[in-house]
């Protein structure tokens, strides 16, 4: 009884988390900055003139498209959640590639992205867009890994 009480929770504060990536990430990038991810761009970028108007226009682009790839991967650890007690190879199988083809997009995206950010803005400013977003990413997705469990850990672990 007790493991099935544990692997609810589990499920459930999964789905949770998962659901707080909906709001695109800003709780964890204001909780760590205390800002919003756009004032910590702009402010890390420090651009003026026609040069932050043309960075504008491409990361209002860039983050309607990274917010459709975050909903994908909300999307796969909501499924990941609801299959976790019952997960089949088939599911699993559905999942990994799932997680892997968005995190393959993710890399696509930051590289159609510091391709135009580069002709607006340079080198320089576009490689450090493409480091924050990255970074960013990076501890987004080390949040969320902690709060999953590993296939089977819970399994793992017996509760008397």
């Amino acid at each position: 009884m007790k493991k099935v009480f544990l692997l609810f929770a589990v499920a459930f504060s999964v789905a949770t988390f998962a659901q707080s990536t909906l709001k695109d990430d800003i709780d964890v990038v204001q909780s760590v900055y205390g800002k919003s991810k756009t004032e910590l761009v702009r402010q890390y970028m420090a651009l003026s003139g026609t040069q932050a108007t043309d960075f504008e226009k491409i990361y209002v682009a860039y983050e309607a498209e990274r917010k459709k790839l975050g909903e994908e991967k909300v999307y796969l650890i909501n499924q990941y959640a609801t299959d976790y007690a019952a997960l089949t190879e088939s599911k699993a199988d559905v999942i990994a590639k799932g997680v892997l083809k968005n995190n393959l997009a993710y890399d696509k995206l930051y590289s159609s992205y510091y391709e135009k950010a580069k002709k607006a803005i340079g080198a320089i400013n576009a490689t450090k867009f493409i480091q924050l977003e990255i970074y960013l990413q990076t501890e987004i997705r080390s949040s969320l890994q902690n709060a999953i469990p590993f296939v089977g850990e819970l399994e793992m672990t017996k509760i008397k």
